[in-house]
């Protein structure tokens, strides 16, 4: 999946076809296996994805009005209740159920918040998420505060904790807590913003790669190694390599 999203960033589209046909052999395997065993077929997978698009969308298949992608959204939930609540589900229901822990934590994070707005649980202005930004941001730097001396080192290359200060296993919990938090803070600042927090840094995550090579390569081709460059030199040549974008 996240080959097909690369080529698909990179509007690589005689890769494409090859990523998703990679993606839909896992379809393809996961059913022959189950048919193998007696448990469902291809064709079944494809009718129960053919309910799910009628019965999800009565906007579209059906009388219901829907104006706004909101709408969309809320009927989506409603019907997904209902059917829930159709295979008699003994336990107790929440917003929050259906949501995969197995994906990754920004999505995990941007539909945890997402659902939680759709019922109305969320912040009534943006401005009041710049405010638990700077809340979090304080609270974080409170806690870095007590990292012991000499403080964080940015250019440690060993095992976190297996050189330099000895931080207590309490002090780094509390630390990973608050940067959970932050993280979180920004996950609805983008889903505040209509955007997908995922998209967004992984587009940052190419901007740098593509920024850093070329501070590599420049300073190759003038014979000089990474390791033996001033930061002066590397932030020269990556303010060079930002203003050729």
């Amino acid at each position: 999946t996240y080959e097909v999203l690369e080529a698909i960033d990179n509007r690589d589209w005689q890769e494409l076809p090859g990523e998703l046909g990679d993606l839909l052999l896992q379809v393809l395997f996961y059913a022959e296996m189950a048919k193998e065993d007696g448990k469902f077929s291809i064709d079944d997978v494809l009718e129960r994805l053919s309910e799910k698009l009628v019965s999800r969308h009565p906007h579209v298949f059906g009388d219901v009005t829907a104006e706004t992608s909101n709408d969309v959204l809320r009927n989506w939930e409603a019907l997904k209740k209902q059917e829930k609540s159709k295979r008699g589900s003994s336990q107790s229901s929440s917003v929050l159920d259906g949501i995969s822990t197995s994906m990754p934590s920004l999505m995990e994070a941007y539909k945890l918040s997402s659902r939680a707005a759709n019922v109305g649980f969320d912040w009534p202005n943006i401005e009041g998420l710049f405010q638990k930004l700077t809340e979090e941001t304080n609270e974080l730097r409170h806690e870095v505060a007590q990292y012991p001396a000499p403080g964080p080192d940015p250019h440690a290359r060993s095992v976190a904790g297996s050189s330099g200060a000895k931080v207590p296993e309490e002090l780094r919990e509390r630390l990973e807590d608050e940067v959970g938090d932050l993280l979180f803070v920004l996950v609805n600042i983008a889903r505040y913003l209509s955007l997908d927090p995922e998209s967004a840094l992984r587009k940052t995550n190419r901007k740098f790669k593509r920024r850093f090579q070329h501070v590599e390569e420049e300073l190759q081709r003038a014979g000089r190694n990474l390791p033996d460059a001033t930061l002066e030199e590397m932030e020269k040549l990556w303010q060079q390599a930002k203003k050729a974008e």
